[in-house]
């Protein structure tokens, strides 16, 4: 069952749904609720020529972040924004803090805006689930499919989370590798 505008917001003022800072009403469609664009993005570094990089995540040891860590670049948006050219992926944020309190029987996915899909933006290649218990930013992958380049600003709305009920509540909370991620470091 997918919660209604009306619906999100008694949740948010239950507390079963935390979203800091809080939408404003303008963010609220029938079924969602739109998020915006962090101003940190993270583009992967052009290779250097003559070096080939493969990456291997079924090999042993392998370190999810360890391996981003060496690839990306971190770039804070100014006033002008960021050129996202046809073909490439970058990793953003949400500006907001997103928990889905663990007793609430909720969980959300997070999806592109129609209105910036038709430019050919996406906001996730195949993750869209935001668990039950989660609680943090939401990291999105942002990619552009279209021809043109497309100008990202901080703060644009950039997404929008759908929030459905689960079928009873999970015996713990998200606990996977993205558990509470950036929350130490940006409120810390």
């Amino acid at each position: 069952m997918i919660l209604t505008d009306r619906e999100i917001q008694i949740a948010l003022e239950h507390g079963s749904i935390v979203i800091d800072p809080p939408p404003s009403m303008q963010a609220y469609s029938s079924t969602s609720v739109d998020l915006t664009l962090d101003p940190s993005v993270s583009e992967f570094k052009d290779p250097v020529s003559g070096v080939e990089v493969t990456i291997d995540p079924g090999a042993s040891g392998f370190k999810h972040e360890a391996v981003l860590a060496g690839l990306l670049q971190e770039r804070t948006l100014g006033a002008d924004g960021y050129v996202l050219l046809p073909g490439r992926l970058v990793l953003g944020w949400s500006r907001e803090f997103v928990t889905l309190e663990l007793h609430a029987r909720l969980a959300a996915r997070v999806e592109g805006k129609s209105s910036l899909a038709r430019l050919g933006l996406a906001v996730h290649v195949t993750a869209p689930t935001i668990h039950a218990g989660f609680s943090g930013q939401i990291r999105l992958e942002i990619v552009n499919h279209g021809v043109l380049p497309i100008r990202m600003r901080p703060d644009m709305r950039i997404c929008q989370l759908i929030f459905e009920q689960t079928l009873g509540v999970p015996t713990q909370g998200y606990e996977g590798r993205f558990a509470g991620q950036r929350a130490l470091e940006k409120k810390g």
